[in-house]
Parts: C-alpha cells; structure tokens; sequence
C-alpha cells in the first residue's frame, strides 16, 4: 500500500484514499448504519461483501486514519470507530447520494435518507457530525437537546419501510 499520493493533487489524494467502492460502502455502514464490529459489518451488508474484502478495506481505512481498531481480548470483538477524519467524510457520503438521486435508480426506502440530508443542508450534516464525535471520540454535543440528527434518518426510513408495506397488502 502507497503511503504517499501519486500527486499533490487533493482531489487525487482523497480519490486514493476514498476511492474504492468498498471503502465507502464500509464507511457508509459505520458512519449510518451504526456498524462498529467486523462480524455486524460483514452480516449487514447489503452489497455482500465478502471477508477478505472487508478485512482488507478496514485495514487500509485505519492505515489512511479513519478508522481506528480497538483489540479486544480473547473471545471478545473488536471496535471500529471514526477519527475527526472520517467523520469528516458525511459531506462527501451526503455529496454522493444527492449525485446518486438525480443520477439513478433508486428505491424509496434507500433513497430517504439521501433526500433528507441533501435537503437538510449543512445544519443537518454538523448535528449528524456531532453525534458521530460523542459516539466514536467521546465529545459530547454541544447542544444534547436538539433532536439527533440519526432518529431523524431512522424514523424516515421507518416510516417509508411502512409505507412500502402496506401498499403491497
């Protein structure tokens, strides 16, 4: 694995860091879906991805530094959690999947979350952000009232998923 980027470029810099679609899908996972341990990573995956990539994607992301790995002992699981660089990637993940609307085909169910935050803006982002940094760096949100920014995507979702299923009956 290159340490250095083939450029200076930092758009060529983030693509070598990003770039894959593994890696992404990985941090998608973490950073929305809550995923924090190899085997929750590996189970949900909805693209199927298979353990040897798995292994592979989160070894490169803690080497790029955004992820972080606690060992954990013996018969126990071991921890990924985002650094301040990874959790810096929810404009680029929320960038993506506004492209990813207007661009193709996409479920309801799927597609919510994507419509909320790009609709949301960046206040959204940044309350999205401050709940990733209590839960993964253990910097609580400077403002614990306000409604957290993932019940907001989860209760969407819940309520297309409901939607969806009752149409079909």
């Amino acid at each position: 694995m290159r340490d250095e980027p083939r450029s200076g470029c930092p758009i060529n810099g983030s693509v070598e860091a990003l770039g894959d679609r593994w890696s992404l899908i990985v941090l998608r996972d973490v950073i929305f879906g809550g995923r924090r341990h190899f085997r929750d990573l590996l189970a949900n995956s909805m693209e199927g991805i298979a353990s040897n990539i798995l292994s592979s994607r989160l070894k490169a992301l803690v080497a790029k530094g955004l992820l972080t790995h606690e060992e954990a002992g013996r018969g126990r699981r071991g921890t990924y959690s985002l650094t301040e660089a990874g959790i810096q990637t929810v404009p680029i993940m929320v960038a993506l999947g506004s492209w990813g609307l207007r661009h193709l085909p996409t479920t309801p169910a799927l597609a919510i979350r994507a419509r909320l935050l790009e609709e949301g803006g960046p206040p959204l982002w940044e309350d999205l952000m401050d709940e990733l940094r209590e839960a993964h760096l253990g910097i609580p949100r400077p403002d614990p009232d306000r409604p957290r920014a993932s019940q907001l995507l989860q209760d969407a979702y819940e309520r297309v998923l409901a939607t969806s299923s009752t149409m079909e009956t």
